[in-house]
């Protein structure tokens, strides 16, 4: 493995500690080397903190060191203000000579112009280097903003036959989920959910399982809850709107005497296609990445429409008989498959 490969490898590494804290931002590592020993390294702080350059040049202990050091990131240096100052101009205050970049940032406020920066400043700049490795851990960040979109996880479970649900008389008089999966499974559905910005079910979902739709099984922030209610169906008696966490509700109706308060409502039109205007939508409200968790319907109208980018199904082995059947995906490429105890989970990308 050559050398700017490692050390981008590293920065890929330890940006994952990012994941799920960082949105909107990208989750960037950062790692700086001194004479083939890495002297300081850091990630994206939570929103609103310091970015991985930052935190990495304070973790140098000697900072004459940086005169001769490389800075190695996952994604180009930000070069304007937002929350914090540029990056850019970190590193060139510094004056660290070279740079070498996994990825081009394609925001429309940098795009190259940290790039320029920095080699208009006297900096040596290597850029693309493992450029699809990074591309896949930037995937929600490059979605959103080149896709105007947010990355879109399916997520099911389905019985050895091929169910989702149940069929009625299976289920007991209290609304509650129907467990396919055991226990390890479940815990890391709640992992997922903690790495995501939001949560997507549908009306019929809601109605006979009665979801939480937080990470009570992990430790993380619990996701936006984004509800699919046409006709306003769900009352206060669900636990989805008991406004213990951001909730977004589509709609048609529009008559806001019947909504909640502390609850976002967005009409749509649910004749026309969905998924598209769901996607508008959340890309408006700033979200990146969505887990999308059922009901049949709403996930068939996601694959329908082609907008999803991940798809994580588990096999369990019991059998249903009867019942709501799995949903269909025609065009997929297996990334993985995992055994959870008798379970299995098969990881898909949307081809």
């Amino acid at each position: 493995m050559k050398i700017h490969e490692f050390y981008i490898l590293r920065c890929i590494q330890i940006a994952q500690n990012g994941l799920g804290t960082t949105a909107p931002n990208p989750m960037v590592g950062a790692v700086i080397v001194h004479e083939n020993k890495i002297i300081g390294e850091g990630y994206t702080s939570p929103y609103g903190g310091p970015h991985a350059e930052v935190n990495a040049i304070n973790a140098v202990a000697d900072k004459n060191l940086l005169v001769n050091a490389t800075i190695y990131v996952t994604l180009e240096p930000c070069s304007h203000h937002g929350k914090t100052p540029p990056c850019a101009d970190l590193i060139i205050k510094h004056k660290i000579k070279n740079v070498v970049v996994g990825l081009l940032d394609p925001h429309e406020k940098v795009a190259g112009q940290g790039i320029q920066k920095l080699k208009d400043a006297g900096c040596t700049v290597t850029v693309g280097v493992l450029e699809n490795e990074c591309r896949e851990h930037h995937k929600r960040f490059l979605t959103f903003q080149e896709k105007n979109r947010p990355y879109i996880i399916l997520k099911w479970a389905e019985t050895a036959d091929g169910f989702i649900a149940p069929e009625l008389a299976l289920r007991t008089k209290e609304k509650q989920p129907f467990w396919i999966t055991n226990t390890y499974s479940r815990q890391l559905v709640h992992q997922w959910r903690a790495e995501e910005q939001a949560i997507l079910v549908g009306t019929h979902t809601v109605l006979a399982d009665n979801p939480k739709l937080d990470v009570r099984s992990w430790t993380g922030k619990n996701p936006t809850r984004i509800i699919l209610d046409r006709n306003l169906k769900i009352n206060t008696t669900f636990h989805v709107v008991d406004k213990s966490i951001k909730t977004i509700i589509f709609t048609e109706i529009l008559e806001e005497s019947r909504y909640q308060s502390e609850v976002i409502y967005i009409p749509i039109d649910f004749k026309k296609n969905i998924a598209s205007q769901i996607c508008t939508a959340l890309y408006l409200q700033n979200i990146q990445s969505v887990i999308i968790e059922g009901g049949l319907q709403t996930l068939q109208t996601f694959i329908a429409e082609n907008l999803w980018d991940e798809a994580r199904i588990f096999k369990g082995n019991s059998l249903f008989k009867r019942g709501v059947k799995a949903p269909i995906i025609a065009t997929r490429t297996l990334k993985e498959t995992r055994n959870i105890e008798k379970d299995i989970l098969n990881l898909y990308y949307n081809d």
